[in-house]
């Protein structure tokens, strides 16, 4: 029986802040602010549950930060112009779009209406289009958070053959492409792939964004392989009556049992993501204050 590395992500994430907080204070030395803008259609009580939080991270890395909340009746042609509005907003360095937006709004378009500069999770078509060729302006945070996660871990995918369970557009497709670029040997697995445990049996290194709790078990897994778990799902909690819990979409209990390394949930990939996402914001600002792009 193995004893699986715990990949602690409030860890790094920490480290990862200490940094920004850095990088923010020499910015501000050079006569520049960072300052992210957030924009939220729908249920303004739990906006302003969210902005609260939101707020503090920003607070706790010194970027200065401003929500938007409109109406869950907001149009398409509003939220636009809202968005419109920040883009040419010399003082709003980072855009941040909360996401569920409502059924009626065309969620992709709107992200594509976010300056690539200014996108700070890197949910822009544009951006996610450029990592096919490994040159992302910001990058999807969730999929920086796993490659953080690997290099920490001591994880080197060049040669690993590495398994993708979840193909969504800002974590498994981006972390597919980000593996491919490594040089690992790639398998995409979704919905529809026939017989999984015999492809994730194959993995020395498996990465699990599908959002379906406990999916993966032992029997999925070959020993000694280094798992990662991007899903986070809120169940019930039997221990507490009428409670809920956040757990990954790896059975962690019985696979640490078997693999080498594992990240947990909660306590992995999201407060590293959340890490990143700050991170990105003062790397927008950056590419902002670029002389050669001011000048260009």
């Amino acid at each position: 029986m193995l004893a699986a590395k715990v990949i602690d992500g409030k860890a790094i994430a920490a480290a990862i802040k200490r940094q920004t907080s850095v990088m923010t204070e020499q910015m501000a030395d050079e006569g520049h602010k960072v300052r992210l803008d957030a924009v939220m259609v729908g249920d303004p009580a739990a906006g302003a549950l969210y902005a609260k939080s939101q707020a503090r991270h920003c607070d706790s890395v010194q970027i200065d930060y401003a929500l938007h909340a409109l109406g869950v009746d907001a149009t398409e042609g509003e939220i636009r112009s809202k968005i419109d509005q920040l883009n040419t907003d010399d003082n709003v360095t980072g855009i941040l779009l909360n996401l569920p937006l409502p059924d009626h709004i065309d969620t992709p378009a709107m992200q594509y209406a976010i300056d690539p500069y200014k996108d700070v999770e890197g949910v822009n078509p544009a951006n996610i289009g450029l990592l096919f060729y490994d040159a992302p302006i910001i990058a999807p945070c969730t999929a920086l958070a796993v490659m953080e996660l690997l290099r920490h871990a001591g994880c080197e995918p060049r040669g690993l053959d590495a398994v993708v369970v979840g193909q969504g557009s800002i974590a498994g497709r981006p972390i597919t492409l980000f593996l491919q670029h490594e040089l690992a040997t790639v398998t995409a697995c979704h919905a529809e792939t026939r017989d999984l445990v015999a492809h994730t049996r194959n993995a020395d290194l498996l990465i699990v964004a599908v959002g379906k709790p406990h999916l993966i078990g032992a029997e999925h897994v070959k020993e000694g392989a280094i798992v990662i778990d991007v899903g986070i799902n809120r169940v019930p909690d039997d221990s507490r009556d009428g409670g809920f819990k956040t757990v990954g979409d790896v059975r962690y209990d019985e696979v640490a049992e078997v693999c080498s390394a594992i990240t947990p949930v909660p306590g992995g990939v999201g407060p590293v993501t959340v890490a990143i996402l700050l991170r990105s914001a003062v790397d927008a600002a950056r590419s902002q204050f670029d002389p050669r792009r001011l000048n260009g």
